[in-house]
């Protein structure tokens, strides 16, 4: 038996999505922009980092290959290499640009409806749904109700909702409903009551997670989101890939927001921190825990949420090579048997225009003892994705994707 390691880097696209232009995103590329602007000095910033985008681990399991496939072009300034591993690109085929879609699809189920969405414009929510919400719920009523940044509305409505215990409500491009309140002042439990609440009342508008976004400190100037985020997500429609370890008798780490992405549907153990880099010794921690058949699915979070959807080049330039720098770490790890990929489940230009997920290629760079080296191209789904590990841990094929392990690249 095998073991499979599936690292997210949460929006990391390269660019080239043949169907870009109909999500208003033609010439996105969130690799190549920031590996342009690096190396052009316009993401030095003092102190946090300076010159040429540095993620050689990266670039050895084939990152600048698999950009080059997905857009045309080797991302500026990177150094070229001869890739170790297998390594391509993957379009997605479902509906949006968003989280559960990519994250499902990965795992072999793409999303082929649309989920519903709120407009962006103040207030976002329908009256009926913000009256239903206060009634059920007991509230003196909600702050919000518009398109903002997570960080910005907890620190210009905060102290308002620490006086007055109405919630912070809102959204954005995603198909989400997102409620920041206090862990002490309002209560961390009441919070995830209301969520559960808010989960039922936005099921008929097709709304795809409510997310629970608790903060702690007493001022504008040091408030701070805590790791107890939690998601409420719709359930994927059919069995993923995590439904088929379980089902057969392997175990399902997940690390991150995993869990809740797939509304805990085939997932054995949570594993919770906040920031990449907490997140990264609990993936190493799982791999260490992880037996034969097991997989490991972890999301990096901090490269959507801190930078992209903020437009900081600089802060997702550092945080690729903070990632970098600790990949050897998790290669280490790996075991005769062992597969390893890293891929992304969409993308977050942070040169583009407004604060949306971006639609592009994503990578796909695979490494494991006894694997071949070469390029797998640009797969068509990202189920292509689930369908390899799947095949990798001896399981069944499923019904959507096909594995990218052909004889020709087992066990060289």
């Amino acid at each position: 038996m095998a073991r499979a390691f599936l690292f997210v880097l949460d929006s990391f696209g390269i660019g080239g999505a043949a169907d870009a232009e109909a999500f208003g995103d033609l010439g996105s590329d969130t690799l190549g922009h920031i590996a342009r602007a690096t190396a052009r000095g316009e993401a030095d910033r003092p102190g946090l980092r300076s010159g040429p985008l540095n993620v050689p681990n990266m670039l050895a399991l084939g990152l600048g290959e698999a950009a080059a496939l997905a857009s045309g072009s080797y991302p500026e300034g990177l150094a070229t290499t001869q890739p170790k591993g297998f390594f391509g690109a993957a379009e997605e085929v479902s509906s949006g640009k968003d989280t559960p879609s990519g994250h499902w699809e990965i795992a072999g189920v793409p999303v082929p409806f649309d989920w519903g969405y709120f407009p962006n414009e103040t207030p976002s929510f329908p009256k009926a749904l913000t009256d239903a919400i206060i009634a059920q719920a007991k509230l003196p009523g909600i702050l919000g109700n518009c398109h903002a940044s997570g960080t910005e509305i907890i620190a210009r409505l905060g102290e308002e909702h620490v006086r007055t215990g109405k919630p912070i409500c809102y959204t954005s491009a995603d198909s989400v409903f997102q409620i920041a309140a206090h862990e002490d002042h309002f209560g961390l439990e009441r919070l995830y009551d209301l969520c559960e609440i808010v989960r039922k009342l936005v099921d008929p508008l097709n709304i795809g997670r409510v997310i629970a976004r608790p903060f702690l400190g007493e001022t504008a100037a040091d408030f701070e989101r805590t790791a107890n985020r939690r998601d409420y997500a719709v359930p994927p429609a059919e069995p993923t890939l995590l439904d088929r370890v379980t089902g057969a008798g392997q175990k399902v780490i997940a690390v991150g927001k995993i869990g809740d992405i797939f509304a805990h549907q085939g997932i054995s153990e949570v594993r919770k921190a906040a920031g990449n880099m907490a997140l990264f010794d609990k993936a190493l921690g799982a791999m260490d825990d992880a037996r034969d058949g097991d997989l490991v699915f972890a999301n990096f979070v901090d490269f959507d949420s801190l930078f992209g959807h903020r437009r900081d080049v600089a802060g997702y330039a550092a945080a690729l090579e903070d990632f970098d720098r600790r990949l050897p770490e998790a290669l280490a790890k790996l075991e005769d048997g062992d597969l390893l990929v890293l891929t992304a489940d969409h993308g977050c230009d942070p040169t583009w225009k407004g604060t949306d997920h971006t639609r592009e290629r994503v990578p796909v760079l695979c490494f494991g003892p006894g694997y071949a080296d070469g390029p797998i191209g640009v797969r068509q789904t990202f189920a292509d994705i689930g369908e390899t590990v799947a095949e990798h841990l001896g399981l069944a094929p499923g019904r959507h994707g096909t594995s990218f392990l052909p004889e020709n690249l087992l066990h060289a």
